[in-house]
Parts: structure tokens; sequence; C-alpha cells
């Protein structure tokens, strides 16, 4: 064995440092330990020059209308920063947010951004009650808000720019794509159902406090027109999560069919002539930035995420891909290809 086999490999990961976990870890540790003290110690520095209670609310523009103690308020801060600070770190240590681009982008942004922002509210709410004397004439100046916003929004934007890495590993092209042979004249038909529970319980919350408004709505203890104007709302988001919330797909000799439903109904369709080819792949919400109908900007992919795990990518003629997920994905795209195949060998 020669000394570079035995060697450990030193190479960075397809993203860079930026999709590094330990280096992400540690940014973020450092990072919001920094933000952590600067919110605690400049309230406390200021301490004397501050009215207590503090106004913490305007509304109308500059005049205060609602006041906190000085503790109250610097727990507020702290919980504004912490919960996101332990949540991203938690990320960081899962590793699964630094994995695609698109998560490493949100990432990133969000670690730097929201600090931004969280510094900012304390700033502005530091600068309007000081000196003071009593909350009521603690005005805030109207600028103060379009600064913190832009400011979180600009550094977050940066953030994510700076923290995007490396592309992300295309798959193989000189990869051997699934497949299997049919007997003539012989037609198979694979089919894949997937369900998200999440969406599904969370469609059946909201049909059920759809009925119960109307019900209200109905027996009089409810305003009539506000009461069935949300019982209707809420009732059509849940019947829209019903109806994303499972999905059918079926590979047949006519091609690709992904029935949207419980009753697989409406349905995309492709033609197997318009396929190039078909593959197996896993993938994370993540890595396409989130559940539901998602595309990736510059990779010409779109996937149809209900939950991560296998999927059924294919690849159209005219260029670009379809991914949707489905369990035994592979055994779908060997199918697919045998169709796709046949398909190509009887065009003149």
């Amino acid at each position: 064995m020669t000394d570079s086999a035995r060697r450990p490999s030193t190479s960075a990961p397809p993203g860079g440092r930026a999709s590094s976990r330990g280096f992400a870890v540690t940014v973020a540790a450092v990072w919001g330990a920094l933000v952590t003290a600067a919110l605690v110690a400049v309230p406390l520095a200021l301490r004397d020059r501050l009215p207590e209670p503090m106004a913490v609310h305007w509304s109308g523009g500059s005049v205060p209308d609602r006041s906190m103690p000085f503790a109250g308020d610097l727990a507020t801060g702290l919980a504004l920063w912490g919960v996101a600070w332990v949540f991203l770190l938690g990320a960081a240590l899962h590793g699964a947010a630094l994995r695609g681009r698109p998560t490493r982008v949100q990432w990133w942004g969000f670690l730097f951004g929201w600090a931004v922002f969280a510094l900012g509210v304390q700033g502005a709410t530091l600068l309007a009650n000081l000196d003071a004397g009593d909350w009521r004439r603690a005005l805030l100046p109207g600028w103060t808000v379009l600064a913190v916003l832009g400011a979180a929004v600009a550094v977050g934007v940066l953030a994510g720019w700076l923290g995007r890495g490396g592309p992300d590993r295309a798959p193989d092209p000189e990869a051997k794509a699934p497949s299997l042979r049919l007997r003539p004249g012989r037609r198979a038909v694979w089919v894949s159902r997937t369900s998200n529970p999440w969406l599904l319980a969370l469609s059946g919350v909201a049909l059920t406090g759809s009925a119960g408004a109307a019900v209200l709505a109905a027996a009089g203890v409810l305003d009539g027109s506000a009461a069935w104007t949300a019982a209707a709302a809420t009732a059509l988001a849940a019947l829209l999560g019903l109806a994303t919330a499972t999905i059918q797909v079926r590979v047949d000799a006519d091609g690709l069919r992904v029935g949207f439903g419980p009753l697989a109904r409406p349905a995309y369709r492709v033609p197997a002539g318009a396929i190039e080819s078909a593959r197996a792949e896993r993938a994370t919400p993540g890595q396409v930035g989130g559940w539901g109908l998602r595309g990736v900007p510059g990779t010409g992919r779109t996937t149809l995420m209900l939950r991560g795990g296998e999927h059924l990518v294919i690849r159209r003629t005219t260029g670009g891909e379809f991914a949707v997920s489905a369990d035994d994905a592979e055994r779908g795209a060997a199918l697919l290809n045998a169709y796709t195949a046949e398909s190509d060998a009887l065009r003149p």
C-alpha cells in the first residue's frame, strides 16, 4: 500500500468551507456568543440612563403606547435571538442544512441577518428610551424601523452569498441508468403512493376549525359575515392541503403520471417519448429549498418534495429535470427507461 493510499483525504467538501459542519458550528458558536454578550452588556451599561419601565412599542408614528420593565425587555431581546441561535446551531450540528447550496444560503443568511435584526431592535429601543426620564417621552424616530430592516436584509443577503459555497454535485452523466428487459408484448405497471402525514394532520385540523366556525356562525354565536369568510378561506386551504398531501406516481407504457390527492386527480403527465432517461435519487427538503413544488434557479430542475428520501427523477428530451418523492424509485426508473427505449426504437 502506498503512502498516498494510507494518508486520509483532506479535500474540502463539495460546497467548500461554507459546507463544512465543523467550520459552520465554530462560526455559529463564536458569533452567537458575541451577539448574546452585546445584547446583555450594552443595556446593562446604559441601565442608569433608562426609565423604569421602558417604552417597548410604538404605533401610529413615534409615540410610545406600551411599556415593559427593564428585565422583561432584556429577556425578550435575548429570546428573540437565542431561540434562533439554538435552532441554527442544531441545524449545523445535524449537517443537513449545509449539504445543498440553497440551504447553505438560507443558513448563513439567517445566522447573520437575524443577529443584525435582533441587535437593531434592541438598539432602536435603547436609543428611544435613552435619557427619556419617563417611558411616555421615549420617542422613536421613524427612520429607525426602515434602517433596522434594511440593515438586516442587506447583511443577510451578503452572508448568504458569501456562504453559498460551490455548486452542488451534479449526477454522474456516465452512470448507468437503471433498466429492465420487458418480454415482447408484455406490459407492466409500477405504482407508488406517498403521503406527508404532517400536512394531512394540519389539513385535518384546518378543516375541523372551518366546520366549527361555520357551526358557530349558523348558531349566531359569531358575527355572520366575518365567520363565514374565515370558514370558507380555512376550508379552501384545508382542501388544497389534502389535495397535495398525497400523491400517486405511476409508470406505464404511456410514460409518467403523477396524481394528486386521495383519488389521484388531477394528474401531471409526461409521455414516454418526451423522456430521455430516468433514475432514482435520494434528496431532502433542505437540498431543494423546502416542501412542495420547488425549483432551484440555474439548475433547470423542478422537484415535487413531499418527504425526504427516495425520488424518481426524469430528464426530458427538451432539457431540464423533474423529480418526485416516491418509494422504490429505482424500480420505477428502470421500468420507465424500458418504455423510453421502446419509444425511441419506434421513432422514424
